[in-house]
């Protein structure tokens, strides 16, 4: 995951991974048994032709936790960086977050597993990321929190991951969306007005 040189100032789209880019099978590594959330294939492309780049940030307890082991998420990101490409996108980089939740062991000074914002701050400085110009999409509230931390816009994908609705006011998404491609429409239109 090297950076790109000279490149500043891009804008990226966030994405998580289980239950927002991929439908939610807890703890699944496999790739066969992965299948891409409703509206990807459609919105993916729309918003690589618009200039955004990919990114996805995830919290990977499951490694902590010993239930699979680390270098199993290296042949998952392989997968999915192909089926990005067989839709017309790429996927820049996959950052994951190894650590348990508070309470279950987490480390001590892990500021990557979300609502932390150190996964887009990683992106920021290795891939010349205007996180301001970003977005993040996923499907509970902790991804919006952790967005906004980042200083990104955030989008919420309301399909029922979740459930706590505990509010904050880094919680609150700018918009709220049915699945992938709306999330995508909302983006573009207000990419459109900004560039008016």
């Amino acid at each position: 995951m090297k950076g790109t040189a000279g490149k500043t100032g891009q804008k990226a789209v966030f994405l998580d991974k289980d239950g927002t880019l991929v439908e939610n099978i807890p703890y699944n590594v496999d790739p066969s048994r992965l299948r891409f959330a409703p509206g990807a294939a459609r919105a993916l492309p729309r918003l690589a032709d618009r200039g955004f780049r990919f990114f996805i940030v995830s919290n990977q307890p499951g490694v902590a936790q010993g239930i699979f082991a680390e270098s199993a998420l290296s042949g998952l990101e392989r997968y999915l960086r192909r089926t990005f490409q067989t839709m017309g996108a790429a996927l820049v980089a996959f950052y994951y977050c190894p650590h348990s939740p508070a309470g279950l062991d987490a480390a001590p000074s892990c500021q990557c597993r979300k609502p932390s914002a150190g996964l887009f701050h990683r992106a920021a400085q290795e891939y010349g990321i205007d996180l301001p110009s970003s977005w993040m999409i996923g499907d509970i509230l902790d991804d919006v929190e952790a967005g906004h931390r980042a200083g990104c816009r955030a989008i919420l994908i309301d399909n029922g991951g979740e459930t706590l609705w505990e509010p904050g006011p880094l919680r609150k998404p700018e918009a709220m969306a049915r699945d992938l491609d709306e999330a995508a429409s909302f983006i573009l239109a207000q990419d459109s007005a900004k560039a008016l």
